[in-house]
């Protein structure tokens, strides 16, 4: 079996594995793990193995783009502070950490011991989302974690970068190695944010959804080999930095409803795709890997895979709950613009501390030699260490991190949000009302017309309004909007089976029937929002 068809065979187990996952309600990440490990400890099945430039500009540049595009800038400046502290405080103290113990306790040599803490700080946001989605946690907790794995990606492998060069050539200066942390993250996010702009009024002239779709999905490859291939800066972060501004210009920026809804479509399943191909590809490489060590027995491989995931783990609860009382400006910044996070949000925030592909990635980016001859020290023990972290805290904390929420009880109620979203339905809705009559002065639209389309957006108004007296949460509100829903798809299903039966019996044409299907399915899509 070649590369090809192997990969083929992984997507449709990651697939199947996923199904199961949602089954038994478990973060798919953590079965696409242990799937993966399983795979590749069976004789004769597919074996890939993974160039990290794959996973770095294959996988990278579409995961990020399409997390930042979800993400608000808006939560995000509001949580600034905190979230600025995590990606880089806590990424250079938990490098530091890593590389403390790998040195003293381990035995790798300093530079080498930080190349380690370097590629252990950066954060997965995946298997946290997973639970996150299901049980609507805090949007606090959601934006920190997921602003934090956004940036922390970026600064953790400037220190990557800053380490490897000092393994590899012998040298290290302080002073370069902070000039350039400060260059490859801010050049990043500054191109990032000029390319937006400039592509942006591009992609809006472009009205045929297929080039469309292609043009959204190259545009962040683009973004991420310009900037770490040709200018040398962050192409993580350059790619959140378009995400990001990509996302909040959307709206106005492209109105073609029809292509908008299309890419969104492509754009989910080619994110589950990837993410759930790179988690299968993870747990396949520990055959590798240990075939790659010598010199250390079993007991002692697993000593050091524990004792590095406890100084991971046991730095991030430090920073969280004892640093901000022993220094009080870590306490002011990681509050934010809001209260302080209560001690209930900060463990559900420590233990959503997952690594994943970033992690993997660097390790096996990790040079096999030096500048003098002689193997990079310690690179297959680096590795061994990188998967034993990334596979605990994926299968140990993507376990326990939904029971973790629900003993806390910190889910959150819907209350305001719904409302929110009831005001600006009714707010869109009396928008559109006021427009009618300015664009009923048209005689050329049919007075029925005006009079059908009027009476729809004041039947909307009415319901909005409706709901929001109600509290719009109230069990006979969500019942009877419940029944609302139900009537207008059943209304919609014997639309679509007329419709189908006339093509069956060849009285339209499958084109017809498609471009019908077409809005009956936007309507619907319509009501289930």
């Amino acid at each position: 079996m070649n590369q090809i068809e192997s990969l083929v065979f992984l997507l449709g187990f990651a697939a199947l594995l996923a199904l199961l996952a949602q089954r038994v309600k478990v973060p798919y990440p953590v079965f696409l793990v242990l799937g993966g490990l399983g795979i590749g400890f069976v004789p004769g099945l597919p074996e890939v193995e993974i160039p990290p430039e794959v996973i770095f500009l294959v996988f990278l540049p579409p995961l990020l783009n399409a997390s930042a595009f979800f993400s608000s800038p808006l939560d995000l400046r509001r949580h600034l502070n905190p979230i600025l502290m995590l990606a880089i405080g806590l990424v250079l103290l938990t490098t530091a950490a890593i590389a403390a113990v790998a040195h003293t306790l381990v035995g790798l040599p300093w530079a080498a011991a930080f190349v380690l803490g370097a590629i252990l700080a950066p954060t997965d946001p995946v298997a946290a989302e997973a639970v996150f989605r299901r049980l609507g946690v805090p949007g606090r907790v959601r934006t920190v974690v997921g602003g934090e794995s956004l940036i922390n990606d970026g600064s953790a492998l400037a220190v990557y970068r800053v380490a490897v060069v000092a393994v590899v050539t012998g040298a290290f200066s302080v002073w370069e190695a902070g000039l350039n942390f400060v260059l490859v993250g801010g050049g990043g996010i500054v191109l990032g944010l000029l390319l937006a702009r400039l592509s942006l009024p591009l992609l809006s002239r472009v009205r045929e959804p297929t080039i469309y779709i292609a043009l959204s999905l190259l545009t962040p490859y683009a973004v991420y080999i310009f900037a770490d291939r040709l200018l040398g800066v962050s192409g993580i972060l350059a790619v959140v930095a378009y995400g990001l501004y990509r996302g909040w210009k959307d709206p106005r920026i492209f109105p073609d409803a029809s292509t908008r809804m299309q890419n969104l479509s492509f754009w989910g399943a080619l994110t589950f795709l990837l993410e759930a191909m790179l988690f299968v590809l993870i747990g396949q490489q520990l055959p590798f890997i240990l075939a790659g060590i010598e010199g250390y027995s079993v007991p002692q491989l697993l000593f050091y895979a524990v004792l590095i995931y406890a100084v991971l783990v046991g730095t991030r609860l430090v920073w969280f709950f004892a640093t901000p009382a022993v220094l009080p400006v870590v306490d002011r910044l990681l509050r934010g613009r809001r209260r302080e996070a209560g001690w209930r949000e900060r463990l559900v925030m420590v233990w959503s501390g997952m690594r994943g592909g970033v992690s993997l990635a660097a390790a096996l980016a990790i040079p096999l030699a030096t500048d003098t001859g002689g193997p990079f020290p310690g690179r297959d023990l680096i590795l061994f260490l990188t998967f034993s972290v990334i596979l605990g805290t994926l299968v140990l904390q993507g376990l326990t991190l939904d029971p973790l929420i629900k003993v806390l009880r910190l889910k959150e109620s819907d209350r305001e949000e719904t409302r929110a979203e009831l005001h600006a339905r009714l707010a869109g809705a009396r928008a559109a009302l006021e427009r009618l009559e300015k664009l009923c002065t048209d005689e050329r639209i049919p007075q029925s017309s005006r009079d059908r389309m009027r009476e729809y957006y004041e039947e909307r108004v009415n319901r909005y309004a409706a709901g929001l007296q109600a509290g719009g949460t109230t069990q006979e509100y969500a019942e009877s909007s419940a029944a609302w829903r139900n009537w207008r798809h059943a209304l919609l299903l014997a639309e679509r089976e007329t419709i189908a039966g006339l093509r069956d019996r060849g009285e339209i044409s499958p084109e017809v029937m498609r471009r019908i299907m077409r809005d009956l399915d936007l309507e619907e899509t319509r009501i289930g929002g």
